[in-house]
């Protein structure tokens, strides 16, 4: 499991979604797409193998993702069939703030 860190990349091994790391708490998380741990895009190869049953909601091009706490948060740069989790909890898609109104 590679080291989370603010700009990392990681891709799935079993479906085509890649990420950007935009927030993270520090230390050792465990980050999974489809069920799957993801990888460095280098040591990543051919995406094997088929999502996991129940981790196969998909990920969005441009859309970013948090957990619970917001204290993790990661930029979809390539879609896939995967969902993505860390700890077994599932990421959720982070909405987007309203803009103020202008009177």
């Amino acid at each position: 499991m590679p080291e989370l860190k603010m700009g990392g990349k990681l891709s799935s091994t079993v479906c085509a979604t890649e990420i950007i790391v935009v927030k993270t708490p520090g230390g050792d998380i465990d980050v999974t797409c489809g069920g799957a741990p993801m990888v460095d895009p280098g040591s990543a190869g051919d995406p094997t193998g088929s999502p996991a049953e129940g981790a196969a909601e998909g990920t969005l091009l441009g859309k970013r993702y948090v957990n619970a706490d917001e204290t993790l948060e990661v930029l979809c740069t390539k879609p896939g069939e995967g969902s993505l989790a860390v700890g077994g909890e599932a990421l959720a898609l982070k909405e987007a703030k309203p803009l103020p109104a202008s009177d």
